[in-house]
């Protein structure tokens, strides 16, 4: 598998097909209902301003991938900021663990997504089985070093794209067109707030970060001073399409309450009714290889990355009697955390706290551009500053809805965010002191 990832071996067509590939194979499978429950009929319209923001917070990072193109992607953008440092540390670990957490949340979507050919009793035992069963598969996929894995991401992408398409146009087809979709409703016994709202957009933006795995690959891009940036916007405008269509075809098919009742697997649902079970066994074909070819590409993207941040002597490292490269050891790390969030947390957690560290990472990402890099890489300070503030309103919104609502999720989120920066405090000083010995 290696060898796919050389420098210049990423073409521009496998750098898009890359990073649409990571997006849809979690955004609208596992996010679409998530978004709907909380924003209501305007849920097609979220996901649009999901893809504005994370235009914004593009910009970032394709301003110093374009004038430092590397295969370090994120933690060589916090390490040129920051140089070596707690926060480069702690910003990267939470970047990867985020990854982590869309890996457990494909996993619990491909549980779903499955369990609607079968008539079986307590799903929510099964949910968890069957994406820990995918999670040890992909494990073991990675492990053998299958170079099959590079030359099928492009056809994996572009099957992907064209069934959940075909699922779109077919479920507007049925209804015959109506523009009904487009018009928001009004909901009796519902009243959305403004906070909800934004706290559907931190979900949303979490269905187009994969673009940031466009970043982590830079190195192996050809041309990357060119082709990195249109990569991202190319991959932005393919996923805003995608979900737009999607989401207006769901609105089109199914009422909110409908929607919300189903929301792991709402595009089974919406098929359902319009194309029976053909359409039913189509949806479920098509988020199975989403979700399949999703935790491969993400597990070796992190098992990498955490790799790459070991050799920047960034994170500690175990081998715990294990042989081999570092990247191996770190594959058996990234699959035993995404299986134990696989076994405790539901989707709506998962996504939630995946939602957190990534804006939180994010924001961190926007003020070390800003405030150290924007002259150097020929920044707009007024577009990064944007990004920044965009960031930190839809966190703030998020934050609060889930301290109303779910306050496990801040406990977590806050916990394991407290663990990973006195964690690399105290990890830099100890190294800091052993080499000035």
């Amino acid at each position: 598998m290696e060898e796919s990832y050389k420098k210049g071996s990423l073409s521009l067509l496998g750098s898009i097909a890359l990073g649409t590939g990571v997006m849809i194979g979690a955004g609208i499978f596992a996010l679409l209902g998530q978004v709907a429950e909380l924003s209501g009929t305007w849920f097609p319209y979220i996901f649009v301003l999901g893809a504005l923001i994370s235009a914004f917070s593009a910009y970032s990072y394709i301003k110093v991938s374009n004038t430092y193109p590397s295969a370090g992607g994120i933690a060589m953008i916090l390490k040129k900021a920051y140089g070596k440092s707690t926060i480069t540390a702690s910003a990267s670990l939470l970047m990867a663990l985020s990854m982590v957490i869309n890996e457990s949340l494909v996993a619990r979507t491909f549980g779903s997504y499955t369990l609607q050919l079968f008539e079986v009793e307590n799903k929510e035992l099964w949910i968890p089985i069957l994406g820990v069963a995918l999670l040890v598969s992909a494990f073991l996929i990675n492990i053998s070093g299958n170079k099959l894995i590079g030359k099928s991401s492009q056809f994996m992408s572009f099957i992907k794209i064209i069934g959940i398409l075909i699922f779109a146009i077919g479920a507007l087809w049925a209804v015959g067109f109506s523009l009904e979709g487009l018009i928001p409703k009004a909901i009796k016994n519902t009243d959305y707030s403004a906070t909800s709202y934004i706290g559907a957009l931190a979900l949303s933006i979490l269905a187009y970060k994969g673009f940031t795995t466009i970043t982590n690959s830079g190195g192996e891009i050809t041309e990357p001073q060119k082709n990195v940036g249109l990569s991202i916007i190319i991959s932005l405008l393919i996923c805003t399409v995608v979900y737009f269509l999607v989401a207006f075809a769901v609105n089109s098919s199914l009422t909110i309450s409908e929607i919300i009742q189903a929301k792991d697997y709402s595009l089974a649902e919406a098929a359902r009714p319009v194309f029976g079970d053909f359409g039913l066994h189509f949806t479920v074909a098509i988020a199975i290889i989403a979700t399949i070819s999703g935790v491969i590409a993400s597990i070796f993207a992190v098992s990498r990355m955490t790799a790459m941040l070991t050799d920047m002597e960034l994170i500690p490292h175990s081998h715990l009697g294990m042989s081999g490269r570092i990247q191996k050891h770190m594959l058996v790390y990234v699959v035993f955390i995404a299986i134990i969030l696989t076994i405790f947390f539901d989707l709506s957690r998962i996504a939630s706290i995946g939602a957190i560290f990534y804006l939180v990472m994010d924001i961190i990402i926007h003020w070390g551009v800003y405030k150290y890099l924007r002259k150097e890489v020929k920044a707009n300070g007024t577009i990064v500053l944007t990004a920044m503030v965009l960031d930190f309103i839809v966190l703030a919104a998020f934050l609060w809805i889930k301290a109303s609502s779910d306050l496990l999720v801040l406990i977590v989120s806050a916990s394991v965010m407290l663990i990973v920066f006195a964690g690399e405090k105290w990890f830099l000083s100890r190294a800091d002191k052993s080499t000035q010995k």
